[in-house]
């Protein structure tokens, strides 16, 4: 018996079932293509190498661009150290210096424009530099083998950014830039700090902060999460603070959380990135700002918050939209319930909605948009306020008092309302001289749920007062309710920059603190003079 036979026949005897024998020849057409892929890829990584050496060397020369690059680098704060642990280069501003250079070394062509290291014009059956005048960073796998390449622009040349195309030796959104370079410190500091761009890495590592990588100016996937978890589960993210930045952040934690990351997340004081903040403050302010980070939830929940009038339905729903993908992407049952509660108490959502909102979020039934719209319909149709309803039955068919109240109102009165767009139309019809109807309220309305389900309640209402009788009859109601909408939106307010305040000076933002202090006392003295002129009527 042949070796497979006697397996076999012991397999049958004992009872024990035997894999199903493999397609022995698409596994050898599979492999064989693997090896295939792998060969062009590892010549495309030799390639890089000579791209890579070359661009070291071009960097040391003294015509006048390198010297200019080594003089932007200067001015960066990148020692010469710093440069050559992450091999930084400078592209010569020439067409095809280092398409010759491939060509003498005798790399094949079908290879040099798979690598990504040229561009290629087919109409004029052109070959030439990808990489012209430019600072190169190469991007390393874990090998420390060059995958890729960034390059940044010294002066006004557009793209500020220039980045490898995909090649056989490189796919977007499966490397990290400074992961090589930091894999050890990260195992050893057992947490990694995570930046946007090139130059926010290399200034912190250069300050001694090694345990940090970069997502390479993209945003961070799935590929990348799974590959830094190898290296650590605690992660602080610090990108920039503007509303990009932001963003940016609030994704990325929906990409980490499903592989079980501690998450952190920290904005500099006046949105400085790390580059500047670091270069500025050095690395022992750098950490005591990292002390400071907040939980992920809190961070998301902040910025949700944030320039929004949570009593407003519509604001409600934009800030669950914010919140709620980042609760779905939590692992954990007992983490995911403890945030949604935290989140839906924040976000003050009724405990009906609340009911809803977590049974499809438990389910991981998302997107949860039909959701978020029929529980904001109901809690609009909930929401719309004495005061505005009121208003609204005053001012329809009423254009001598639509004259009197119109110019007294302020945007700010009415725009976080759940009838903002009805009002907004309201003017709309008055400046035009249109008809009071239900087809010009509703297309002036937009596309808005609230406008659809309350005009044609708001139509059906009879005029406030007859055609013969005095306007002081309805226009005191009126100025009551433009005077009680003011306030709520004052009130509002003054709880948004109560928040702000707070979140800057726990931030260390000590001039927006004092601003938005100074803010929130005036409104608190215009909101006193209201209440006088309410008591007084």
């Amino acid at each position: 018996l042949s070796f497979p036979e006697a397996v076999k026949a012991v397999a049958e005897r004992t009872g024990i079932p035997l894999p199903e024998p493999v397609d022995d020849v698409n596994y050898q057409k599979n492999k064989k293509k693997k090896e295939a892929k792998k060969k062009i890829a590892d010549q495309v990584i030799d390639l890089n190498r000579i791209a890579l050496e070359f661009w070291e060397a071009e960097l040391q020369k003294k015509y006048a661009k390198a010297k200019a690059a080594r003089e932007y680098l200067e001015t960066r704060g990148i020692s010469e150290e710093t440069q050559k642990a992450f091999h930084i280069g400078f592209s010569p501003d020439s067409w095809d210096s280092l398409l010759n250079l491939l060509k003498d070394k005798g790399a094949k062509d079908e290879i040099v424009e798979q690598s990504g290291l040229v561009s290629v014009k087919e109409e004029k059956d052109r070959v030439f530099d990808r990489f012209r005048g430019r600072i190169m960073f190469p991007i390393l796998d874990l090998n420390g083998n060059p995958v890729a390449f960034g390059a940044r622009a010294m002066g006004s040349d557009e793209p500020k950014y220039l980045n490898s195309p995909e090649t056989p030796a490189y796919t977007k959104g499966r490397h990290l830039y400074g992961l090589f370079q930091g894999k050890n410190e990260i195992r050893l500091k057992k947490f990694v700090i995570l930046v946007e761009g090139y130059l926010d890495l290399i200034a912190l590592y250069q300050h001694g902060i090694t345990n940090v990588v970069a997502s390479l100016g993209t945003a961070f996937t799935s590929e990348q999460s799974k590959l830094l978890s190898r290296f650590a589960k605690k992660v602080v993210i610090n990108y920039d603070g503007d509303t990009a930045g932001i963003e940016a952040a609030r994704k990325a934690i929906e990409v980490l959380l499903p592989n079980n990351f501690d998450i952190k997340v920290f904005t500099l004081p006046d949105r400085a990135d790390p580059d500047d903040y670091v270069r500025q403050y050095g690395s022992d302010e750098y950490n005591t700002q990292r002390g400071k980070a907040r939980s992920y939830l809190q961070f998301v929940l902040d910025h949700a918050l944030r320039q929004r009038n949570i009593l407003n339905p519509r604001h409600q729903a934009d800030a669950l939209s914010e919140v709620l993908p980042v609760i779905s992407a939590i692992r954990n049952p007992i983490e995911k319930r403890s945030s949604f509660d935290q989140s839906v108490s924040s976000l003050m959502i009724a405990k009906p909605q609340q009911t809803e909102l977590w049974r499809s979020v438990k389910a991981g039934s998302l997107p949860i948009e039909n959701i978020l719209n029929k529980q904001i319909k109901r809690a609009t149709q909930a929401k719309i306020t004495v005061a505005e309803q009121h208003l609204l039955e005053l001012l329809v068919y009423d254009s001598e008092l639509q004259e009197k109240i119109l110019p007294q109102l302020e945007e700010s009165d009415y725009e976080t309302l759940a009838t903002a767009l009805v009002f907004r139309a309201l003017f709309e019809i008055n400046e035009k001289n249109l008809v009071i109807s239900r087809e010009n309220l509703l297309e002036l309305a937009g596309d808005d749920e609230t406008a659809t389900d309350f005009v044609p309640l708001l139509l059906m209402t009879e005029p406030r007062r007859e055609p013969d009788e005095a306007i002081d009859s309805v226009l005191h109601e009126a100025e009551n309710c433009v005077f009680t909408l003011r306030l709520m939106a004052i009130s509002s307010r003054i709880a948004e920059i109560s928040q702000e305040a707070l979140h800057a000076e726990q931030s260390g933002q000590e001039i927006l603190h004092n601003r938005l202090t100074f803010e929130q006392l005036e409104l608190e003295k215009i909101k006193r003079e209201l209440l006088n002129r309410i008591r007084q009527t």
